[in-house]
């Protein structure tokens, strides 16, 4: 957050310009060195200036004391003030240079904080019941020392959307200085104080076209008598145990916080972070929905929008707001039932124009993107419209909710998740995010500038938003890849392994003669095949992470959910089927009525059994090999040292006492490893098992290959920078992108054919 702008007593402050703005400069050709003036004209940069985290604000006018040549000296003086006392920020002095810094509960009350400090009003110290200033004084020219004496501080909240303080000053006088959203500051101004509030409306609206945060400061010199009453009301309700306390405190505050007088209005940047743009271009490649709720005003979240590249240039807008003159005279009404339900219609109206307009759209494959505000958000979201409003929302390429509260927020993302049945993820790094972040099936939360409440409350913690691109479409990707491959190959393995024992049984007449002994029975899930597919769902990857960035289409497997399919599933059930069915008809068949050994004698249950149990073992772990794309020496020591471990485990225990080795006493030593026909079965079952595999992999790699292996191929081939070759895996889309980069220039390729 970076303090930019102000208008005080009516007049324009600031000189800089933001990432909206130079963005609109580069189109127009100037340079961006340059900055703009209150008439749009250029204005040369005098000197840099070294940077103030949270300050970045430029106007010779009111900076270095300049403000007393101003008209209204004592508005900017009042402004100042309110800005250095009217928070919660708490100084800290570093005692080597004696500079102070600020904690403050967000960014941009830290800035406003800081920018009071630099234009001569600095917060220094505080305590429980005083704030101490470094003020420059007016008439001598000089910094003083001022302290306000603390009497209460009136805190924010989603539902008040603003914060005040009472404080006491020098000269006695009790004041009440309070700053909040235009939304609910204007209405409770006094008669008198609306002395700039035309000219502070339109430098608001300019400001949020501008993409920056506003706040309206206030107000009001209290009574004696007006403050003893109103503070023993507020003791009152703050004692109260009831479960409407909550509400009855801010009745009370709403008495005080009226008449207030306009002072002006500030404007913080909160800028892009790096990468968004191109995070959220991918995302929407991705076949992501992307939906973005914040509180700012409708024409910041607009133009925010535009710069992240959720909203493009001819882009149809269907915008549901409530800020029309129809709607604010019906707020004017005494009956407020009345006037509720005629807003609720006027909302449900421009619902069912929008799905008529969505309607026509789709016939024309044209993009919408739909912004409402929170006010119509309220009504949008009762039990009789949210079926309305969802569908119109679920239809439309990008969805804005702006000035929406945290529980708007939450309610909009539980909507999408119980309605839809699609998984949701919420990304946010404020408290007013938690409610989202709880809501949706995942939730990411953002360490950084605005506290550590998001990251508490999520599931996922990330630095930086340009960082989700690659925990979805690489680490996601990847994830969902093995966690199915993985499930898929213990079906496999398993079906394999019991599936012998069955056939078993059936050729034993269903006798309970078991064709394994005990011992192997019990370790075939603990040794000899668990480690390599756990070596599968952590370490494999189909392409590399540079891949999954090229071709965000990867995504959409796991979206479509391609490979934990049942038809996927049933594939590796029936590969288990036909390898048990081969290993098991092939040994009975090979070593029935055949010689093993020199002096004829024909093989006996122990030597069919660990015959049968290494055909299984080396034909599980080499089906394991065949399906790991991505091979580490980790994997190769689990799957090769899984069939080495049978070996020595077969002749540890052959060794043991025959009254606890039992049927595989001396079996390897003295049977199987002497006899030639041993190790060329299990060669030859190990071939005719994996050969079905094999075949089914080559034609469906050949005639109906995936996304990712298409992607291999031509990284194989060397085509992975031919544009003709990528152009081929992109049309292959489940759906088209609307928003980003990527629809921006289909658009621009349509218009020009």
């Amino acid at each position: 957050m970076e303090f930019l702008k102000c208008s005080i007593a009516g007049i324009a402050y600031g000189q800089r310009i933001t990432e909206v703005e130079r963005a609109l400069a580069r189109r127009k050709g100037l340079p961006l060195s340059q900055e703009l003036t209150e008439d749009g004209n250029v204005a040369e940069i005098s000197e840099a200036k070294p940077f103030i985290k949270g300050f970045n604000f430029m106007d010779e006018r009111i900076m270095n004391g300049n403000w007393v040549e101003e008209p209204h000296a004592n508005v900017i003086q009042n402004f100042l003030r309110l800005l250095a006392v009217c928070h919660t920020a708490i100084p800290e002095i570093d005692e080597e240079n004696g500079k102070v810094s600020y904690e403050a509960e967000s960014p941009d009350e830290a800035a406003f904080v800081i920018s009071a400090k630099e234009l001569g009003f600095e917060f220094y110290e505080r305590t429980q019941t005083t704030i101490l200033l470094r003020e420059f004084d007016s008439i001598s020219g000089r910094i003083i020392r001022r302290s306000y004496r603390l009497l209460n501080i009136l805190e924010f909240s989603s539902s008040r959307k603003r914060m005040s303080v009472i404080v006491r000053d020098e000269e006695e006088k009790l004041l009440l200085l309070s700053k909040g959203a235009d939304s609910v500051m204007f209405e409770r101004l006094a008669e008198n104080g609306r002395e700039f509030e035309k000219q502070t409306k339109q430098h608001i609206n300019e400001y949020a076209d501008a993409g920056l945060r506003t706040l309206i400061l206030a107000y009001r010199e209290l009574d004696e008598e007006e403050y003893i009453i109103f503070n023993k009301e507020l003791m009152e309700a703050k004692s109260l145990v009831s479960a409407d306390r909550e509400q009855i405190v801010e009745d009370v505050l709403e008495k005080i916080e009226k008449d207030l007088i306009l002072l002006g209005a500030t404007a913080v940047e909160d800028k892009l972070q790096n990468g968004v743009p191109e995070c959220i271009d991918k995302l929407a490649q991705a076949g992501i929905k992307l939906w973005v709720l914040t509180g700012d005003k409708m024409e910041t979240a607009i133009n925010v929008g535009f710069a992240c590249r959720l909203l493009r240039q001819g882009m149809k807008q269907i915008i549901i707001s409530s800020d029309t003159p129809e709607t604010k005279s019906l707020e004017k009404m005494e009956n407020k039932s009345d006037a509720d339900v005629a807003i609720k219609k006027s909302v449900l109206c421009q619902l069912m124009e929008g799905n008529e307009l969505l309607g026509a759209s789709i016939e024309n494959t044209e993009a919408l993107a739909l912004i409402i505000d929170g006010k119509s958000l309220t009504y949008a979201l009762e039990d009789d419209v949210k079926d309305l409003f969802l569908a119109l929302a679920v239809g439309c390429a990008s969805v804005i909710c702006c000035r929406s509260s945290p529980k708007q927020k939450a309610l909009v993302t539980r909507l999408v998740k119980n309605k839809t049945g699609c998984t949701t993820l919420a990304i946010g790094d404020g408290a007013n995010d938690v409610g989202m972040l709880q809501e949706a099936d995942i939730g990411i939360g953002m360490s950084g500038v605005e506290g550590m409440q998001a990251v508490m409350s999520s599931d996922i913690a990330i630095a930086q938003f340009r960082y989700l691109e690659r925990l979805l479409l690489v680490h996601g990707h990847w994830c969902y890849r093995r966690i199915s491959l993985m499930i898929c190959y213990f079906f496999y393995k398993n079906i394999a392994f019991g599936f012998t024992l069955f056939l078993y049984e059936i050729y034993a007449s269903f006798s309970g003669q078991v064709a394994y002994n005990d011992w192997f029975l019990s370790l075939y899930n603990v040794f000899f095949t668990s480690l390599p597919v756990i070596a599968l769902g952590v370490f494999d990857q189909d392409v590399s992470a540079r891949l999954c960035l090229k071709f965000p289409l990867l995504y959409q497997e796991g979206v479509q959910n391609v490979l934990f399919s049942w038809k996927r599933i049933l594939g590796w059930i029936l590969n288990g089927v036909m390898s048990a069915t081969i290993i098991f008809f092939f040994c009975i068949n090979a070593m029935e009525n055949q010689a093993f050994r020199k002096g004829g004698e024909v093989v006996g249950l122990e030597i069919l059994g660990a015959t049968m149990y290494t055909c299984v073992v080396c034909v599980v772990n080499f089906q394991m090999a065949l399906s790991i794309t991505y091979f580490t020496y980790i994997q190769h020591i689990f799957i090769w040292g899984g069939i080495l471990f049978w070996y020595i485990f077969l002749l540890t225990y052959g060794t043991i006492n025959p009254s606890l080795s039992t049927t595989a006493y001396k079996v390897l030593i003295e049977a199987c490893a002497p006899a030639p026909s041993y190790w060329l079965i299990t060669l030859l079952v190990l071939v005719a098992s994996l050969l079905p595999y094999l075949v089914y992999a080559s034609i469906q790699m050949r005639f109906f290959p995936m996304f990712h292996q298409m992607i291999k191929w031509m990284c194989n081939e060397g085509h992975a920078t031919g544009p003709e070759y990528v152009d081929i895996v992109r049309q292959r889309s489940i759906r088209h992108a609307t928003v980003g980069l990527m629809a921006r220039f289909k658009a621009s390729k349509t218009s020009h054919v």
